[in-house]
């Protein structure tokens, strides 16, 4: 087993075998990034509240409530023997570096950088505005939503080219590697914490990229609860049924305990109830004396959500105890584009768009995932468990796959994803890219093709008028309704306020509210700021929990609407928190031209000189040459030397 790195600090992998590679990537990965997979394991487990204190205990009780780590067992307990040989060595590899791993750890890690990832947040917002404004008022803000999809994805023969977008966290999502032994040699972007490369990566005669297909595939149902003498029962549609009970206990580091108490029905753990994210299940602990009602009214209209509503979540994953990791060693041995179709054939969550190229010029388009076959009403808001017309019903969704010449995915609805959900991207992105690819722009431009540049006066006074639009709009009476409280756990605030939502949504609120934005130009005018765009729309990342760094001052050009979709929230902040969270260019021709670049550095410890390196480059448009000539590199034997891991302030979890 060997370590080479770039110049960068990339590490390139080379091993006598596909379990000695995993292990291999599990030692690398616990090297470079052990304080950030420490981290998102913990969260994975509903724990960080107990080495980060108070301020976790609302993601750690959705975890525990979500069953994130019960379902990571689940989905392990289903794979076959050799992917699960595969995780196996890999958390070898993690605890050989002495961080604590169990090979189901890389589960929950996947699922926390996805289970916000998809839909239900929005059936929240969309319940809320049905409740507050009306039904009718669903369509004002028909757009991506806060937390909503940027990314762009293109390809034509011998050529992928992309950049996803996400939360910019610091370090960074996405660590790039490069994974060789006999069977493959494949350099591309993994989950740190996760073996093999899922969504982006060249496998020399192949190689691939993925989009957010926005596709609805987690669906929410409004629970009806009682309790009896046997326990907890919920109201299906079949009558009272039994439900799981289980009661945990939060640890807060400087503060007590949290009780949590869980509930699970036949459609999945309930997520939200009116008692909050702490403490007692609603209305009073899961014990309650029987007869008494714990959960929702079927009062109200079909599909309606009454504020505080007791919901539950069904996802694929939780349903089938699979997330598709079947599919991983597969797709990195494939060499040709139908091998890694058929190899996504299995892939359940979250559903992507994956665009294909390889050797010998075919390009494939495909969805890959698992969207349950419903009522339409799913798709919008929490439906009622007890109404059987909103059951799933056997078997998935057909997925389409088509040979094209070339190919654009920006999030927009096209005829590969439009069967499958509601909330696709405008089409403004999708178009510029195809109208740059068709005049022979370079993938390096485009990533960086933008109508707000950073040092442009006229594109500050341009979203500030905007923005001062927007707040307009907060104080509108007709508006008023929706800062009503929603009675959601405040883990989905994101999702509902109403500030970030007609921001985001502003041209389709107007229209919805038949005003012209001249009308509230008056004040808006009065206070358009004409500073430079960059000077307010600087980058501003998540930074890891126990992290202390001093980040530098960097500014952005880019906005929402842009290719290079640095995204801010109009009339709320100019800062960035979302943007490319890499960008990378797949040559098939040569693969010694491919190029890639993330936000920060490929390492995860300040200290390091590979921390931020990338982010001058990221910032600027440049990208680093994926060097693929082993002589080329620099052998590194300090990972393997090394025995145990300098430990952080996580040392006692």
């Amino acid at each position: 087993m060997k370590v080479y790195r770039d110049d960068y600090g990339i590490p390139h992998l080379q091993a006598g075998s596909v379990l000695e590679l995993a292990y291999l990537q599990g030692r690398v990965t616990a090297s470079d990034r052990g304080q950030q997979v420490l981290v998102e394991r913990l969260r994975s487990e509903g724990r960080l509240a107990s080495v980060m204190g108070a301020d976790e205990v609302e993601w750690d009780v959705f975890a525990r409530r979500a069953r994130l780590d019960d379902t990571a067992q689940r989905c392990y307990a289903t794979l076959s023997g050799e992917t699960r040989s595969f995780f196996d060595a890999y958390a070898d590899g993690i605890r050989s570096a002495g961080i604590e791993w169990q090979p189901w750890s890389s589960l929950g890690v996947f699922q926390v950088q996805h289970i916000l990832f998809g839909t239900f947040p929005n059936k929240m917002w969309r319940a809320h505005v049905e409740r507050t404004l009306g039904p009718s008022a669903v369509e004002w803000f028909a757009i991506e939503g806060p937390n909503g999809a940027g990314s762009n994805a293109w390809a034509y023969p011998f050529h992928v080219a992309g950049d996803p977008h996400r939360l910019l966290e610091l370090p960074g999502v996405y660590q790039q590697i490069r994974l060789a032994c006999p069977e493959f040699d494949v350099a591309g972007l993994t989950f740190p914490g996760v073996p093999g490369v899922q969504h982006f990566g060249h496998a020399g005669p192949v190689a691939w990229a993925i989009t957010n297909a926005m596709a609805d595939y987690q669906d929410l149902y409004i629970e009806e609860l009682r309790a009896t003498e046997a326990g907890v029962e919920a109201r299906g549609a079949a009558g009272w049924e039994p439900a799981l009970t289980l009661q945990e206990t939060v640890f807060v580091r400087d503060a007590d305990p949290v009780v949590v108490d869980i509930i699970e029905t036949a459609r999945g753990p309930v997520i939200s109830s009116p008692g909050g994210p702490v403490g007692s299940s609603p209305a009073g602990p899961v014990g309650s004396s029987p007869g008494d009602p714990l959960g929702s009214s079927p009062a109200g209209p079909v599909g309606s959500s009454p504020a505080g509503a007791v919901l539950s979540l069904r996802t694929p994953a939780r349903a089938g105890a699979d997330l598709g990791f079947d599919a991983l060693l597969p797709l990195m041995r494939a060499t040709t584009a139908d091998e890694v179709a058929d190899a996504l054939s299995r892939w359940v969550e979250p559903v992507n768009s994956v665009l294909i190229a390889d050797d010998t010029g075919r390009v494939v388009q495909l969805a890959a995932g698992r969207v349950p076959v419903r009522d339409d009403r799913n798709r919008w808001v929490p439906v009622p468990a007890w109404d059987p017309a909103f059951a799933w019903q056997p078997g998935w969704a057909p997925m389409t796959r088509t040979e094209v010449s070339s190919v654009v995915n920006a999030n927009d609805r096209r005829p590969d994803s439009e069967a499958h959900g509601i909330d696709f991207a405008p089409p403004a992105r999708a178009a510029r890219i195809r109208t740059l690819l068709d005049a022979g722009v370079p993938s390096a431009l485009i990533h960086m093709d933008t109508s707000m540049p950073a040092d442009s006066e006229e594109a500050g006074r341009r979203e500030a008028w905007r923005s001062s639009v927007a707040r307009a709009l907060c104080e509108f009476p007709s508006l008023k309704p929706l800062f009503e409280e929603s009675g959601y756990d405040p883990l989905f605030t994101p999702w509902i306020d109403p500030r970030g939502r007609i921001g985001h949504s502003l041209d389709g609120v107007l229209r919805g509210l038949g005003l012209d934005p001249a009308s509230l130009a008056g004040p808006a005018a009065s206070v358009a700021d004409s500073s430079r765009w960059g000077s307010r729309h600087l980058l501003y990342p998540i930074v890891l929990s126990g992290l202390d760094i001093e980040f530098p001052r960097v500014e952005l050009s880019g906005s929402r609407d842009c290719v290079l979709n640095t995204s801010s929230v109009t009339g709320v902040s100019d800062l960035c928190v979302r943007g490319p969270v890499a960008r990378y260019i797949w040559d098939l021709g040569d693969r010694q031209r491919s190029r890639w670049v993330v936000p920060f550095g490929a390492h995860g410890d300040p200290e390091s000189p590979h921390f931020l390196d990338q982010l001058p480059l990221w910032a600027s448009g440049s990208l680093v040459p994926l060097t693929t000539d082993w002589d080329g590199l620099v052998l590194d034997r300090s990972v393997l030397d090394r025995s145990v891991l300098d430990r952080s302030v996580l040392e006692d979890s």
